[in-house]
């Protein structure tokens, strides 16, 4: 938990912020479980549900790692040109549609238990 915590207080302003929220949101209220990966916090249940990655200058996005698989149905993820991960930017506290991003998080919960995740990497034989 403390290097979630070194990394979130690395950052200041509004992408500090945004970070604390979204932890709060996802370890404390969902008991997601958090794990630095990538040098970036994950969020897991059985598998890697989310996200947070710094975007520069000053955003944070909230990027799902089985985007595609979501429905969207609130039309705010953004694929960027990946074919798996999805995402959301916010540049401050104020512009996070909360009752959306809930819906999005819980439908990322909801199949990370029913289908679990399978890489669909290539193995090398």
């Amino acid at each position: 938990m403390e290097a979630i915590e070194d990394f979130i207080y690395r950052y200041e302003g509004e992408q500090k912020a945004i970070l604390l929220y979204f932890h709060h949101y996802l370890y404390e209220q969902l008991e997601l479980t958090p794990k630095i990966k990538f040098k970036i916090p994950f969020y897991y249940r059985k598998s890697w549900i989310c996200y947070l990655n710094p975007i520069k200058p000053n955003g944070i996005e909230l990027a799902f790692t089985r985007g595609n698989e979501l429905s969207n149905a609130q039309g705010l993820l953004q694929t960027k040109a990946r074919k798996q991960f999805s995402g959301i930017t916010f540049h401050t506290v104020k512009e996070i549609p909360f009752k959306a991003i809930d819906e999005i998080v819980q439908e990322a919960i909801l199949l990370d238990e029913q289908v679990p995740y399978a890489s669909k990497r290539k193995k090398n034989k």
